[in-house]
């Protein structure tokens, strides 16, 4: 499923044939009517691209956040996504790759972090609360045993 929105936020698929294509060239698999589910399970859409085609996007992913130089699904999931991390009062707010958010959100959410209260991920950016008292080190001392990139 993560290979599935990593090729869709990175390349122009226009047809199920073209994404099992490409889904079979990083080494997965799929019949059509398991493609056909997964797309509907990630709520997929058609939307018109730069140069009129019609493309799969997933949810709220506009044509702007478009990677030019699409890398391989399997290099995408080598990396952890992060881009960045800001804060203010005991929030925060993390900056991922596009398709990244939820994956790094779920993990954060489900390693019980004792600084963090809990996340909310959109599609690149997850907002963290973290704890009255919790100073911003201990958050990035806490988020570096999950996102390797944080520094």
């Amino acid at each position: 499923m993560e290979a599935l929105k990593m090729l869709i936020s990175s390349k122009e698929l226009g047809s199920q044939e073209e994404v099992l294509q490409a889904l079979e060239k990083e080494g997965f698999k799929l019949t059509q009517a398991t493609l056909s589910r997964d797309l509907k399970q990630l709520k997929v859409a058609k939307a018109a691209s730069m140069n009129g085609k019609y493309v799969y996007v997933l949810p709220n992913d506009t044509m702007y956040k478009r990677i030019t130089k699409p890398r391989s699904a399997t290099e995408m999931l080598k990396s952890s996504g992060f881009i960045s991390i800001n804060f203010s009062g005991n929030m925060g707010v993390i900056k991922t790759r596009p398709g990244y958010a939820s994956s790094i959100a779920y993990n954060i959410d489900n390693s019980e972090i004792p600084s963090i209260i809990g996340t909310i991920a959109g599609d690149d950016t997850i907002f963290i609360v973290m704890k009255e008292n919790a100073s911003r080190d201990q958050v990035l001392d806490e988020l570096s045993q999950i996102i390797n990139d944080i520094h």
